[in-house]
């Protein structure tokens, strides 16, 4: 007899889980939020505007997921560092904070599908006929944070790297004519054309290969997951993710 009260028990600790994770979903929806981390200061995708208000790619994006859930984003901000840890503790539902999609995180959490790609860009001046391709950086001279992969790139590509603190500097360097080139984000690049569209830069090459971010959720939640994936597919579907793209990029950033 001991075997079938063994057996009950499995079956009774799968229909539990099961339940649980059916319940996930109901929860949100009883609640009427979608509980969402994120930073509130990672311009563009989630940032503070000057009349203090909580905008960006990202916390648009995540309003119009909640939507389509049928309940109310609610936002709770915090430091990167543990935005994701706050998973764990069931602070959040989701974070959407540009979180990149790795094995490693896949192995401890879930992601919906990708919602946006990046992917490094080398940038030059517009007048620069030189460089029209990474091998193009042989003996060339790269605006680079040092600790970066991007300036591993560079330097694998033969260039010789001149040191900066972040994106814009590297991009100063490159219009001031004290570095050729930059590798880094396409994404970065975009946001700074949209805000200086006169700025005289422009992408020479990208990386095949691009990095893709997903909204990371607990493990255990395949209703939630499915939810939001089809709600991010009807965002790309009705043209929200187009505008919203154009907005903060000024361009479209879906492939």
């Amino acid at each position: 007899m001991n075997w079938l009260k063994t057996l009950f028990a499995a079956f009774a600790l799968q229909a539990a889980a099961l339940s649980f994770a059916h319940a996930e979903l109901a929860d949100v929806k009883a609640a009427g939020v979608l509980r969402i981390g994120t930073e509130g200061t990672y311009a563009p995708f989630t940032y503070h505007d000057s009349s203090g208000d909580l905008v960006g790619f990202d916390v648009e994006l995540g309003r119009e997921v909640a939507k389509r859930l049928g309940v109310e984003a609610q936002f709770l901000e915090g430091r990167w560092d543990g935005l994701i840890a706050g998973l764990d503790a069931n602070r959040y539902d989701a974070v959407i904070n540009q979180v990149g999609i790795t094995e490693e995180r896949k192995a401890k959490y879930d992601f919906s599908e990708p919602y946006i790609a990046s992917k490094a860009a080398l940038i030059v001046r517009e007048d620069n006929d030189e460089i029209g391709s990474f091998a193009d950086l042989e003996g060339k001279r790269s605006a680079q944070s040092l600790t970066s992969n991007y300036a591993k790139m560079a330097e694998e590509a033969g260039a010789e790297l001149v040191a900066t603190e972040g994106f814009d500097q590297a991009v100063q360097l490159v219009v001031n004519r004290r570095a050729d080139a930059t590798i880094n984000d396409s994404l970065s690049f975009y946001d700074f054309k949209k805000q200086r569209p006169n700025a005289p830069v422009e992408i020479a090459a990208t990386q095949e290969d691009a990095s893709y971010s997903g909204i990371i959720v607990r493990k255990g939640q395949p209703e939630l997951v499915a939810a939001i994936n089809k709600a991010l597919e009807e965002i790309k579907a009705d043209g929200t993710y187009q505008r919203l793209s154009e907005k903060y990029f000024g361009v479209d950033v879906s492939e």
